[in-house]
């Protein structure tokens, strides 16, 4: 019963470390509704009225969701600071509140700061946004000169009562995140090896979708490395601890990805060089079964399900005689005497799922220390020789700070221009709809413009908003009408909508601007103003301010998306050539580099061409040929980038690994793929340059023909001249589609 009992928290726990890394969505959920609850208990003990209840309830919730920092130092500093910035906004929106035109002005100029501020990283935002939104609360709550005093004390109240949460109830620590982030990746990566076990059983009728599941749970993946990237300086005390667990996650990571290549290939009978670009009805053997003995298929399983148990089992427990067999039965695969027989992409497979065992070694000796090595065998003896030499050979490395643009040309003083204009316009616009509530489009106005860059990007953000604040009109008219004037019965309503509104807004807007609006009208029924006429206006200021932004962005300083587009794309190349030169160079004997850090940022510069060009792939859009295109180009630069980490990750096995060597021919190889990554980021930037893209021979044939005479490899792997194959062959590939002349090959 106690191991069933432990079975079930087990999985409760790997579910929710995997559904939200870090728990970082649930924290900021439980500390924003724990600070509004707190400072609702203190005002309702000091005899507050319904009005200040609701502004005390605002401050919080802002004192607590703009604080951004890390640190917990700086966390604090920055939360002493937005108290008199908070004090400042709500009075001086009390002293303009009679004089409108003043008061417009003030506005203005105040959002122009509050953006502008961004520039000054995470404490510039927190107090632009502190400053605006307690002035965005006071035009709410109607604030005026008279009633300063108590509104002072709210607002007070609501900063204490924010960092008593912060810092007492709900605290956060970068270690605490980073060791949550970690349990979050052993999850997921537990997840991916389910989704591959599907994978490897799915029909014919049902390959799509588990080729679906396993691009999601690869995608995931990535998503949480890339959130322990970001972690690692702050949570981690020493920095080559952080160097080794940056390592090993990133192993892991091309491991599994490497693994589900390897099942795609053995299940398509043909070959697979991305799950993004697979397309789905690709051939599957009659029956859905691999085409291989039923023996070799069953023993695959029986592996897969043997390494997702690897996974799962939390490092901290010694894993027993039972799984140390299994996991010596896997390290195993690594030698070609211990492969089953079957046909030769099987036969990877199982190659795959040694090297994947091998990552998880790493990742738990990193994790979790020395694990107990007597019931080793000699491939699991050679893999922790092969571990703790790669360990001892990391260092630390420093990166260059790039020259930032200035001017009109800065991003923050660009969305600052743009904001204050359509926020100028949202307020004339607003008042022709009402002079009560024209705020509301200005609200919606400043929220279009935050992380967006492009007028694309905004045009859909706003979109999303229109639709969540539509749907929460209908939501708050329900809530409305059960509340009544029930005032805790609609503050606990409240409560769980921004729990709902804060764990849901990074996975979708449209369900965050859904549970402000239902807020909203709860909140209305309090303050005694709530009718259907209210809600659709609501819906028209929003409406109002989104067009007013739209309209900012596209011809005030206009970033357009197709502008937006390239400059990221050239930026992805840019990375791209920098692992790839980086990875060449120590490949082929030259000094050691920072080759992790390099292949982070090209997938940090991915994710954020993925994000620009969601307003080109978007379901709506009416350029269908763009929007191929686009997913087009970004499917072939995660093909890159999977080859480009693959290789980063073998060369700085050199040191320590016997089986890869360095091999000074790889230059040549990399001078042709280097030239055509060049040419294309070349040909975007400038469409008028003149460049051809070179193909040829294979990488194979170039080095054969560097060394005539001597051997046809030298030492390097197979693996390593076929990742640089398969990256050759997607940088041509992209000259298609980016129209990028194609030399004819050479004879």
């Amino acid at each position: 019963m106690r191991a069933a009992g432990w079975s079930v928290r087990a999985r409760l726990r790997d579910l929710v470390a995997a559904s939200d890394p870090g728990l970082l969505r649930l924290a900021a959920g439980l500390r924003t509704v724990g600070a509004i609850a707190l400072t609702l208990a203190v005002l309702s003990l000091l005899g507050a009225d319904v009005r200040h209840l609701v502004a005390g309830a605002i401050a919080a919730m802002v004192s607590t969701f703009a604080i951004r920092e890390k640190q917990r130092g700086r966390q604090a500093v920055t939360l002493a600071l937005g108290l008199p910035v908070a004090l400042a906004s709500v009075s001086l929106a009390a002293v303009l509140h009679s004089r409108v035109v003043g008061g417009d002005l003030f506005f203005v100029a105040l959002i122009f700061c509050a953006v502008y501020a961004r520039r000054f990283g995470d404490r510039g935002t927190a107090l632009g946004l502190i400053g605006f939104q307690v002035y965005f609360m006071s035009l709410f709550v109607g604030a005026t000169v008279s009633a300063l005093p108590q509104l002072w004390g709210v607002v007070a109240v609501a900063v204490a009562s924010s960092a008593v949460v912060r810092f007492a109830l709900v605290p956060e620590t970068p270690a605490g995140i980073l060791q949550r982030l970690r349990e979050a990746f052993r999850a997921r990566l537990a997840q991916l090896v389910t989704a591959q076990l599907t994978l490897l059983d799915a029909g014919p009728d049902e390959i799509d979708k588990a080729l679906q599941d396993v691009r999601d749970g690869t995608a995931r993946l990535n998503e949480t490395a890339m959130m322990i990237q970001g972690r690692l300086e702050e949570g981690t005390a020493d920095e080559a601890v952080a160097r080794l667990v940056q390592r090993r996650i990133a192993d892991a990571e091309i491991a599994a990805e490497r693994l589900g290549l390897l099942l795609l290939t053995a299940r398509s009978a043909e070959r697979a060089d991305t799950l993004t670009l697979h397309l789905p009805g690709a051939p599957v053997p009659p029956g859905g079964r691999l085409p291989v003995q039923e023996e070799s298929t069953a023993t695959l399983r029986r592996d897969l399900e043997a390494l997702r148990l690897l996974v799962l089992r939390p490092v901290s427990e010694d894993l027993g005689t039972g799984l140390a067999h299994l996991r010596n039965r896997l390290l195993g695969y690594r030698d070609e005497e211990n492969l089953p027989k079957a046909s030769p992409a099987v036969q990877d497979v199982f190659r795959g799922v040694g090297e994947a065992a091998r990552a998880v070694l790493g990742l738990r000796i990193a994790l979790g220390g020395p694990q107990d090595d007597t019931d080793d065998t000699p491939s699991t003896a050679r893999s922790r020789e092969e571990l703790d030499a790669e360990d001892a050979a990391i260092d630390a490395g420093e990166e260059a700070a790039e020259e930032a643009p200035a001017g009109l040309q800065r991003p923050t003083t660009r969305a600052a221009v743009q904001v204050a204009v359509g926020s100028a316009l949202a307020i004339v616009g607003g008042e022709f709809l009402s002079s009560q509530r024209w705020y509301w489009a200005v609200l919606t106005c400043w929220i279009v413009f935050i992380n967006t860059a492009s007028t694309g990007e905004i045009l859909v953000k706003g979109y999303r908003r229109l639709l969540g604040t539509v749907l929460g009109v209908v939501a708050g008219l329900l809530l409305a009408g059960l509340v009544g004037q029930h005032t805790w019965t609609a503050f606990a309503l409240v409560l769980l909508c921004v729990f709902a509104m804060f764990y849901t807004a990074p996975l979708s807007y449209t369900l965050m601007s859904f549970f402000v609006t239902a807020a909203l009208g709860v909140l209305y029924t309090l303050l005694h103003t709530y009718s259907l006429s209210v809600l659709v206006l609501r819906v028209e200021e929003t409406a109002l301010g989104a067009a007013c932004g739209i309209i900012a962005a596209a011809f005030v300083l206009p970033v357009h998306t197709d502008r937006r587009t390239n400059d990221l794309l050239v930026t992805t190349l840019d990375r791209l050539a920098d692992v790839t030169e980086a990875a060449i160079d120590q490949l082929s004997g030259g000094e050691p580099a920072e080759l992790l850090d390099k292949a982070r940022d090209l997938d940090q510069a991915l994710a954020d061409l993925r994000t620009a060009t969601q307003p080109l792939t978007h379901p709506v859009t009416p350029l269908r040929a763009r929007r191929n295109t686009a997913r087009y180009v970004v499917a072939l630069l995660e093909t890159c980038a999977y080859h480009a980490r693959s290789l980063a990750a073998m060369a700085e096995l050199l040191p320590t690994h016997p089986s890869i060597a360095a091999d000074p021919r790889l230059r040549r190889a990399g001078r042709r793929i280097l030239g055509n990554i060049g040419m294309i980021a070349a040909r975007v930037a400038d469409g008028r340059a003149a460049v051809e893209v070179e193909t040829g021979a294979s990488i194979a044939a170039l080095l054969e023909s560097d060394l005539r005479g001597g051997s046809r490899y030298g030492r390097i792997t197979d693996r390593v001249l076929r990742h640089l194959q398969r990256l050759d062959e997607a940088v041509v590939g992209l000259a298609r589609p980016l129209k990028v002349p194609v030399a004819a090959p050479k004879r």
